[in-house]
Formats: C-alpha cells, structure tokens, sequence
C-alpha cells in the first residue's frame, strides 16, 4: 500500500482505472448497438472501441479530471465520472426501438462485467497469496462500480438510459421525455434526485449480489 497523506494511493488508482475501463465498455457497448442499429456517428468517432482514448477525447472532463477531483477530494472513498457516444437524433427518431436498445446497451455491458467480477470473486474466495488478494480488491471493485453504473444509468430520468429506454415505448413517452429534457437544469435535476434516491435502491442490489458470494468480502 502507498500512502499519500491520508490517501492510499493504490485504493485510489485502482478506483480511477476501475471506473475508466467501466465507462469505456459501458460507451462502447452504446456505439456498437448503435452501429449494428444503423447509426454510425460513434463508429465514425472511433467510440466502438475498448480503448479508452476515444472516449476519453470525447468527454476529458467525465473521464479523467471529475473522477480525479472526486477521488482526491473524498479521500479515495468516492470516484465519479461520466462519458458519452454520440447518437443521430434523426436516426433516433425514425427508429426508436432500436435508439432504446442502444440505450439499454449501456448498462447491459455493465452488468456482464459484474457478473465476470463477480465470478472471480467466486474463484478467489479465500486468497492465499498477496497477488491473489490483489486480483480479489481489483474484481470487487469492479463489481461494486458495475452494479452502481448499471443501477445508476437505468434510472428514468433524463438524460439516463432508462429515459432512453422507456422512450422506445410509444411516442407519448418519448414526447414527455423530451419535454423534460428541455427544462433549465434537467441535468442538475437528474443528479439531485439520483443523489437521494441510489443509496436505497443501490445498497438492497448491493447487500444481495455479495451475498452470494462463497466468502463474504472484506
């Protein structure tokens, strides 16, 4: 462990790598659904990629200087981020269903890298070595940042992917979403119900998925 102040320098690398490893699948996964849907703007933006230097050049703020700021403000005990891949809004609108399933996308790629962690976790229940301990604190953190970023992004609200998603549904819906997404500060508005409502939908997802696990995590 490498102590900087009363930051562990490691915890907090492994929490930045972590999350831009996750935001890279979560927006590749966006811009290949879009692509086999029809629309190649992200193809394009060379966003089908699990290389996270096009997605970090899209979005540098998101990707590496909020979860940087976060991790050194809290200490090493938050990391917050965010990314994006461009999506046609004409192609959107003439093909809504498949512009939901890009939505969904998303957060279906989240959940299989949480389902790889979580299987690791399975297979490293009780390591008996400091490198298989290592592999054990890595794959929890990706556990615990792709259940968050699935559970997180599924939300209704705009402009999250259970927005887009529930859009795909009739016009109706996505005509109130849109009419949302027109409101001053729609953006600020999302994060602060996101804020208050995640702990109890996230904890309960959480305490359900590790309690699974042969071994329960330390």
């Amino acid at each position: 462990m490498i102590a900087l102040g009363n930051l562990d320098v490691t915890a907090a690398l492994t929490l930045f790598v972590v999350l831009l490893v996750s935001n890279t699948v979560h927006e590749a996964a966006h811009a290949l659904a879009a692509k086999i849907g029809g629309d190649l703007t992200a193809y394009r933006g060379g966003q089908v990629s699990l290389n996270p230097l096009p997605h970090i050049q899209r979005e540098p703020f998101g990707m590496v200087v909020l979860p940087l700021l976060t991790i050194f403000a809290s200490g090493g005990s938050m990391c917050m981020g965010f990314a994006s891949a461009p999506i046609d809004p004409i192609w959107a609108f003439h093909h809504p269903k498949r512009a939901a399933l890009v939505s969904l996308a998303g957060p279906l790629a989240n959940l299989i890298v949480a389902a790889i962690a979580f299987f690791a976790l399975q297979w490293i229940s009780y390591p008996e070595t400091s490198e298989a301990a290592a592999v054990q604190r890595i794959a929890a953190t990706f556990l615990m940042l792709n259940l968050l970023l699935a559970v997180f992004n599924l939300l209704p609200l705009p402009p999250l992917d259970g927005a887009g998603a529930l859009s795909g549904l009739s016009k109706r819906i996505r005509v109130f979403y849109d009419n949302l997404q027109r409101l001053p500060m729609s953006g600020a508005i999302t994060l602060i119900v996101a804020i208050y409502v995640m702990p109890s939908l996230f904890t309960p997802v959480w305490r359900t998925v590790t309690s699974w696990l042969d071994a329960p995590l330390r």
